[in-house]
């Protein structure tokens, strides 16, 4: 698909760049004009799929995280890809309150709060393989 302005980063998969990410999104985000809300939802969402990816998709801490964000009208497209261990059971992980990690505190709701706030939300991964988090969200505000 030919979008008319898009952008793509790599990133260590490191706690620390979890905030980085969800800021790179909301600042490319800003060309859509969007509310202060709109931007709120976007940078929770990226938290949640980053996080994910740092703290189940590397479990021993060595990784990258690839990013790519497409604007097309008031859509922001927003893709998160790792090649970590992977999800084994997808509709599984998708339930509220699953999580691998109990011990870890995890809440196991990453996915239910991404699905709160983006209006689509797609999750695909292989065992061993990593996964991908695709998001969208229609933006309110005029452009």
């Amino acid at each position: 698909m030919d979008y008319k302005n898009s952008m793509k980063i790599e990133f260590s998969a490191l706690s620390e760049n979890e905030s980085f990410a969800r800021n790179v999104v909301a600042c490319f985000a800003l060309n859509l004009n969007p509310s202060v809300a709109e931007i709120t939802d976007i940078k929770t969402a990226v938290s949640e799929a980053v996080t994910n990816s740092i703290v189940h998709g590397y479990p021993d801490g060595d990784g990258q995280i690839e990013m790519e964000v497409f604007l097309e009208n008031n859509i922001i497209h927003i893709n998160i890809f790792d090649k970590g261990v992977g999800i084994e059971n997808i509709e599984e992980a998708l339930e509220p309150f699953y999580t691998t990690k109990p011990d870890d505190e995890r809440s196991g709701m990453g996915f239910t709060i991404m699905n709160s706030f983006m209006d689509k939300v797609i999750v695909e991964s292989k065992k061993g393989e990593g996964t991908k988090v695709y998001m969208s969200k229609t933006l309110k505000s005029d452009v």
